[in-house]
């Protein structure tokens, strides 16, 4: 991705999330300048990468297949110094934009539909070599209602409905057609994308980035050490 598209997608984000009614947290508005200057009291927004982050999944084509992320708050796994046992993250997909199918090993998650368009959700059980169960029905908590849905569900959540998603259970999602771009908040356990993440297909993390002009805001993924 040019550095100079990833910029634009932040500024036109961010005004969405803000349109949405949603308020960022101050670290939203760091330039690279000023992340020149934090001392160590801000490690925490460094060490458990919050902030914006973009991803294509390493496939290059980001408005077809990637998600973009605000990381708001996040534990550590097996960090006695660190208390958060939770994260707290925004999502954006945009019309027909998949996010690929994956599972997490140890992470529960729940995915509401903050705002805008509608957010389809497709659901298989695993199997225990991780491969797809396209036969046994999905069972889920949408909202505080237990039900049981066909392999291969594609359900769609409206503003203000969410799904309860438990480790290995398959999904993917993306913003229903003519509905417009979706709000997704994700409140979950701890996120840990280095070890938790299983995904049906091999995938990327971070996009390879083509510097084609000076960053507006750094990803949660390339901020300086501290002084």
């Amino acid at each position: 991705m040019k550095r100079s598209e990833i910029n634009a997608l932040i500024r036109e984000n961010q005004a969405f999330i803000s349109a949405q009614g949603f308020h960022l947290p101050p670290f939203a508005d760091y330039t690279p300048e000023e992340w020149l200057e934090k001392d160590h009291s801000y490690d925490e927004i460094r060490d458990h990468m919050l902030g914006w982050d973009v991803t294509d999944y390493g496939k290059g084509d980001f408005r077809k297949i990637g998600l973009f992320l605000f990381t708001i708050r996040n534990g550590a796994f097996g960090d006695p110094t660190c208390p958060k046992t939770y994260a707290e993250k925004l999502l954006i997909s945009d019309e027909d934009q998949y996010s690929p199918m994956h599972f997490h090993f140890a992470k529960t998650e729940d995915i509401i539909n903050r705002g805008g368009g509608n957010l389809v959700i497709e659901l298989y059980n695993s199997l225990p070599d991780e491969e797809l169960d396209r036969v046994s029905p999905v069972v889920v908590s949408t909202d505080g209602r237990v039900r049981t849905l066909p392999a291969g569900v594609k359900l769609v959540l409206t503003p203000g409905e969410s799904i309860t998603l438990p480790p290995r259970l398959y999904h993917a999602f993306w913003a229903e057609k003519g509905s417009g771009k979706v709000l997704i908040g994700e409140v979950s356990k701890v996120n840990d994308d280095n070890c938790d993440n299983r995904f049906y297909e091999d995938m990327g993390r971070f996009p390879k980035i083509e510097e084609d002009e000076k960053p507006y805001r750094l990803l949660c993924n390339e901020y300086p050490a501290a002084k």
